[in-house]
């Protein structure tokens, strides 16, 4: 993890409280889901534990870069458009992750746990996984065989992830022509919504220029009902970071043939062989949405 994130630990924790204090002025508010203690404490133990995890698969996700690196199809130099480059190769990459992590029940089952808080807070952002760190990597590899220096990729993966910090919230509403080209509060709160005109949309990090150009941009309309289409029972850490991965082991245990063993891992979330569970795609469908 970039050292800028360890720097910006104490600014997260700060804006946490400052919007915790508007939150409780604002509690009346029927569109302000606000704070909870025991949410907000799961959240902050998920950060944590993604923190230290990170720490050690880093290592192994930055030697394959510079392996990739090593056997570079281009050198491209230390230069202004080479950052200008980066910017936009590193947030489509972020988009491919991001939208595989809804798309493919394996990479769902590490990401899973970011959306499963009922509330919408600069905590939820902070609600990280424990095994994004080892599926994530995979989908950044491609730009430093393209020739981008390992670092500068790292450096803008961490620009990204601090950029994403402050688009969890409710105390911000629509930002006018902003929208029209980056990520903000109300395409994120579209994001993190169990309703089915908002499931899987909104995949982008910085720029929302992707979702538009790929068929995955949803702006905010209804209002956002947040969390999982099942929402979980527990703030325990241990359980928001594991279940669905037990639940993939589950239903591959009881797989009734080898193909539909591998659509329980492979497949969108929510397939089943039967039906009875409902993917996004269906939801949508049911809805009368497209």
């Amino acid at each position: 993890m970039s050292v800028l994130i360890y720097v910006a630990i104490p600014v997260f924790l700060l804006t946490i409280a400052i919007e915790r204090a508007w939150a409780k002025r604002h509690r009346n508010d029927p569109a302000v889901k606000g704070y909870t203690r025991p949410d907000t404490l799961a959240s902050l133990a998920m950060g944590v534990g993604n923190v230290i995890i990170s720490a050690g698969t880093k290592v192994v996700a930055v030697a394959l870069m510079v392996v990739l690196y090593e056997h570079r199809l281009f050198t491209l130099p230390t230069a202004w458009w080479t950052f200008v480059l980066l910017f936009f190769a590193e947030d489509l990459c972020y988009y491919a992750f991001h939208r595989a992590s809804h798309e493919v029940r394996f990479f769902w089952a590490a990401h899973i746990n970011h959306h499963s808080s009922e509330h919408y807070n600069l905590s939820t952002a902070l609600r990280q996984s424990w095994t994004t760190p080892f599926t994530a990597p995979l989908f950044w590899l491609p730009l430093p065989l393209l020739g981008f220096a390992p670092w500068m990729v790292l450096l803008q993966q961490a620009i990204s992830l601090l950029y994403q910090y402050w688009i969890h919230t409710e105390a911000i509403g629509k930002l006018g022509w902003f929208e029209k080209v980056f990520n903000t509060p109300s395409h994120h709160r579209v994001h993190h919504g169990a309703n089915p005109r908002y499931l899987d949309r909104n995949h982008g990090g910085i720029l929302i220029i992707w979702d538009k150009l790929f068929g995955t941009f949803e702006p905010e309309r209804e209002k956002v009902s947040y969390g999982l289409t099942t929402n979980l029972t527990t703030y325990n850490p241990v359980h928001i970071a594991f279940h669905e991965w037990r639940a993939i082991g589950h239903d591959v245990r009881h797989a009734r043939s080898p193909g539909d063993a591998f659509m329980y891992v492979f497949g969108p979330p929510g397939w089943s062989p039967d039906g009875s569970r409902k993917t996004s795609r269906q939801q949508r469908l049911e809805a009368g949405l497209a």
